[in-house]
């Protein structure tokens, strides 16, 4: 069976037989079991209906399962008998598990984990190099997550904000080792998209796609980061930005704004300047006056200070980050925006120091390379 078909429908698979009342961690193991045993048969013809194999190879091996635990016996006639799900069947069952393993009651990185792996169909091994743990400590994580949601109602999933929040952090942990996480995540928010009509999600899907379409540009051959003015925007990917766009404009126009929405706006304002120059700042910065309406929150408000020091010059800018210094503590984003203000402005020894203080902090071996050349080259001019 093709690897990239049972991919798509094993998340399904698991939310149908999640849905009918089976227990998550014992559901995951069955499925788990059925795709083990179409890789080994994949040398055979395929099935007509790869989804109705993989249901019911996995239905038996969870038979299988109770069958082998003497505690879960009484099980056994319920399920033989159960009846045909009604017209909730036809939902889309990718969906209703991503709303379970985005679950309020588990953390944000075990939602994380736990969505990678039942809804991404990721292995546990290709998590763990991606957040560069070890394999034994994310299997661990998953484990735990799967047993926190036990017994978790999945006939009320959580709130919409929530499932954006854990696709919002799977996508800015962007690439590391085999997997394209900021991929996945578009992946999984365009399933969310076509499931859920809200303009938040709409919101998200645009905004992930006006970022990824930089990528090829973010760094050079030696993995060096290249900040947004100096990129070299034919590198973009136009495709990616004009789909962004044309989803975001149909979400605005629902007059509905959210925060994702706003971001995504700003993001196509970037993404529609040909040069650096021609970024339009006082848009930005009147989209930033309007994100902060929305959330009040201290990052974003460190953002619209960097386009404050473009509209009104970098002391203006310096004095509203500033404000921020309280609120932010030692983040690790305040020391290189003073950097760049500073720069701006012409301190260059002042800068450098900044520069040098945001390197310690630096969240990345790449974000700490490029902290520490600019540092060395403020010294230098």
């Amino acid at each position: 069976m093709n690897e990239d078909v049972v991919r798509v429908l094993a998340p399904q698979v698991l939310g149908i037989l999640v849905r009918r009342g089976n227990d998550f961690a014992a559901v995951e193991d069955a499925v788990q079991d059925a795709l083990l045993e179409a890789h080994r048969s994949r040398g055979d013809a395929p099935p007509n209906d790869p989804k109705g194999w993989l249901l019911t190879v996995a239905g038996r091996k969870l038979i299988d399962a109770r069958r082998s635990e003497a505690a879960r016996r009484r099980r056994e006639d319920a399920l033989s008998h159960e009846p045909e799900p009604g017209p909730a069947a036809q939902a889309d069952e990718t969906l209703l598990l991503l709303f379970l393993c985005c679950h309020p009651a588990l953390s944000p990185t075990s939602a994380i984990a736990l969505t990678l792996r039942a809804v991404g169909g990721l292995t546990t091994r290709e998590i763990a190099e991606a957040f560069l743990v070890p394999e034994a400590t994310m299997a661990q994580r998953i484990s735990r997550a799967k047993r926190t949601v036990r017994g978790q109602p999945f006939a009320q999933p959580s709130d919409v904000a929530i499932v954006l929040r854990v696709l919002y952090l799977i996508f800015n942990e962007g690439y590391s080792g085999r997997v394209d996480l900021s991929a996945e995540a578009i992946r999984l928010t365009r399933q969310l998209a076509l499931a859920c009509d809200e303009p938040e999600v709409a919101g998200l899907l645009a905004l992930m796609l006006l970022h990824h379409a930089r990528r090829a540009a973010r760094t050079d051959e030696h993995g060096t980061l290249i900040p947004l003015d100096k990129q070299d925007r034919t590198r973009w990917n136009q495709a990616e930005i004009a789909e962004g766009v044309r989803i975001l404009q149909a979400a605005l126009a629902r007059e509905r704004r959210g925060e994702y929405q706003i971001q995504a706006a700003i993001a196509a304002l970037h993404d529609d300047a040909r040069t650096a120059e021609e970024t339009d700042w006082p848009q930005i910065l009147a989209w930033y006056d309007e994100l902060l309406e929305l959330t009040d929150n201290p990052v974003a408000a460190l953002s619209r200070a960097v386009a404050v020091g473009e509209v009104d010059g970098p002391r203006a800018g310096l004095s509203a980050v500033e404000e921020l210094a309280a609120r932010l503590g030692d983040h690790h984003r305040l020391d290189a925006v003073r950097a760049r203000l500073h720069e701006k402005a012409g301190h260059l020894d002042v800068a450098a120091e900044h520069y040098t203080r945001a390197a310690v902090r630096a969240r990345s071996t790449a974000e700490w390379d490029y902290l520490t050349r600019q540092a060395a080259r403020s010294r230098r001019r």
